[in-house]
């Protein structure tokens, strides 16, 4: 990795990036630097934790004119909480200058953005909702809007915002750059693309699958019902100092959280029924520390970046494997070290076949016990789930009885 006082960046901002405690570049922030700054359109892919922030931020800091207060570059995320999270971001790297950021999202009072908006920001960061709120009551103004960046575009897409991303940019000047950035490829971000970006360079650095080799990947094997009994017993083996739980829907990630602080767990839910204050009480909570485990539902797979997260427990399997995927990603961010540990019950195995399938590293069993429950013809015949597979290598667990045993985590 090359290091970052290699690379051509204000020494403000590189002191900064020193003090968070920031040496070296991932590979999508510097090939990013170089184009981003010579003013092309970019598509940039990167799995999930790969510092996909900093690679747009860095140049955007480089950019903009601190001098000049009108908004000079939009950031569009997909939700209140990755919006908020660039946000965090950015100030940090901007405390040496005088470039201030502004946060819009739905669930926060719209005169107190009205309020900010109004003190001139160079740069604003959010959901495209409110954004389009804003725009119609003619307090956003995008006329003089030199840079635009689309983060997480294939969520944004998949939650349905293409329209709205649409009457925005068309409410930028045509001479503006565009940046899209996103885990994933498919093909209405291409059609996008295609209709607002001038011959965008591409910088595709991996697909979304965690960094393998610091992502210790397993599954245990319960019967129906007894989910609960086993998570119990794995979070008292294991103590993890910070994991993530997640869940299928809003009442089962409400009633989880509820039955494990029953059990005197340090436990807070996030999910979409809650209100924007216990969502961010929750959120600051589970960031400081002050409680070891959260409950969620897929609102925070994508976007939310806590250091230190130890462990992930798909709590239910997910139906669709790239979010199996988005939801471990929240573990091993950043070159850091991480578990994560799906809970199956038998009709969670062709989902989760699906999404062995999907990397390179098989997922381990927890236990010998695990990996026979999981052969067995019951869980379906392995031939029909791997759709006619049979190789040693291509099965969760087989060959796996040398590995090492599961680490419990030690308290420091």
């Amino acid at each position: 990795m090359t290091k970052f006082e290699e690379m051509d960046i204000d020494p403000r901002i590189l002191r900064s990036l020193k003090e968070m405690g920031y040496e070296e570049a991932f590979p999508i922030q510097e090939k990013v630097q170089t184009p981003f700054m010579s003013g092309v359109d970019l598509i940039g892919q990167a799995k999930t934790g790969s510092g996909k922030t900093a690679a747009f931020g860095l140049p955007i800091l480089h950019l903009v004119n601190p001098l000049q207060r009108e908004l000079q570059a939009l950031i569009l995320a997909p939700t209140r909480e990755l919006a908020v999270q660039i946000t965090k971001e950015i100030e940090r790297l901007a405390r040496y200058t005088d470039i201030r950021t502004v946060t819009i999202y739905g669930g926060q009072s719209i005169n107190l953005q009205i309020e900010r908006l109004m003190k001139g920001p160079q740069i604003v960061v959010g959901t495209p909702g409110r954004v389009i709120d804003l725009l119609r009551r003619r307090v956003l103004n995008l006329s003089r809007v030199r840079y635009v960046i689309l983060d997480e575009a294939d969520r944004m897409l998949d939650m349905g915002f293409r329209d709205d991303i649409e009457y925005i940019l068309e409410s930028t000047p045509s001479r503006r750059q565009m940046s899209l950035f996103s885990a994933t490829m498919p093909k209405e971000i291409l059609e996008l693309a295609r209709k607002y970006m001038s011959n965008p360079q591409k910088i595709l650095i991996s697909a979304d699958e965690p960094s393998v080799e610091e992502l210790d990947q397993y599954y245990t094997v319960v019967d129906d019902g007894s989910k609960l009994n086993r998570l119990v017993e794995l979070l008292k083996r294991e103590r993890p100092v910070s994991a993530i739980i997640f869940c299928r829907t809003k009442i089962g990630a409400h009633r989880l959280a509820r039955e494990l602080e029953k059990r005197y767990f340090n436990v807070v839910p996030l999910h979409g029924d809650l209100s924007q204050y216990q969502r961010d009480s929750s959120m600051s909570a589970f960031r400081d520390g002050r409680v070891e485990l959260l409950v969620a539902t897929d609102v925070a797979a994508r976007g939310i970046d806590v250091p230190g997260v130890q462990l992930v427990v798909n709590y239910d399997f997910p139906d669709d494997p790239l979010i199996y995927f988005h939801r471990v990603g929240r573990t091993a961010r950043a070159g850091s070290s991480g578990r994560s540990v799906s809970i199956l019950e038998p009709a969670d195995f062709a989902n989760f076949y699906r999404a062995q399938n999907l990397t390179k590293k098989l997922i381990k069993p927890l236990t010998p016990q695990d990996e026979q429950r999981a052969l067995h013809p019951s869980h379906r015949r392995r031939e029909q789930v791997l759709g006619g597979y049979r190789g040693r290598n291509q099965f969760p667990g087989s060959g796996y009885r040398h590995q090492q045993p599961w680490q419990p985590f030690r308290r420091k």
